[in-house]
């Protein structure tokens, strides 16, 4: 606490609200996280059966969702939580603090995360597709069973890319009263020109990532086969 207190005096005074940052970012990574994950999977999987070529083709819901993706993907995600913020008052009853951070979140993060577990789909072999259409398999089944058990290196790689960029959109929904480390560096770091508390900010962001990624490394060699 003593060198705390020498390098970065102005987190150490504010000790307990930083951890309370630092718990809310991991809430909204978490929760964030996993709604985005199951969409991503589900709205990837329909994009990869409804493609051209895909095991249920059709144009229009590929068309459809395809563009919806793009269109989202477009919009810097400090404009898009602006916009969502009457969506987001009206779905949990705030668009402030970390109950507010969730939904724009999840919209933000979730088109990136989709074209990530898309590109992971699209590299299972179609030969292992073919021979379970030949046996006959249902369509549900060869998504399980080929598809998504196939591609889960893969999945788990681009899962930490997309939650890194999650880490990244966690810190700017601070600027619009999310909460999260990035709301306490805007708050005293920016506004109130108490840099240790960036610098302080900015540590505790480079250790998590490289935890995050060291997790991933260390699942997807336990996954390969």
């Amino acid at each position: 606490m003593n060198i705390l207190a020498q390098w970065f005096p102005n987190v150490a005074r504010r000790f307990p609200e930083f951890i309370d940052s630092f718990v809310q970012t991991l809430i909204m990574i978490g929760i964030a996280g996993a709604v985005a994950f199951v969409l991503a999977t589900l709205f990837a999987v329909i994009l990869t059966l409804t493609q051209r070529g895909g095991l249920a083709q059709q144009a229009v819901v590929f068309n459809i969702l395809d563009k919806l993706i793009n269109l989202f993907r477009s919009i810097p995600f400090i404009i898009l939580a602006a916009a969502l913020v009457p969506f987001t008052r009206a779905l949990v009853g705030t668009a402030i603090g970390t109950k507010g951070a969730i939904f724009p979140l999840v919209v933000g993060i979730t088109p990136f995360f989709t074209r990530q577990i898309q590109s992971a789909l699209a590299g299972v072999d179609t030969g292992l597709i073919e021979a379970a259409e030949s046996m006959g398999m249902s369509t549900s089944k060869i998504v399980y069973r080929v598809y998504l058990r196939e591609s889960i290196p893969s999945i788990i790689r681009v899962s930490i890319i997309a939650i890194v960029s999650l880490i990244g959109l966690t810190a700017i929904v601070g600027i619009v009263g999310g909460g999260g480390l990035g709301d306490f560096a805007i708050r005293y770091g920016y506004q109130r020109y108490m840099l240790d508390a960036t610098y302080a900010t900015i540590i505790v962001l480079v250790i998590l990532i490289g935890v995050i990624e060291f997790i991933g490394r260390q699942l997807v060699l336990l996954t390969e086969h």
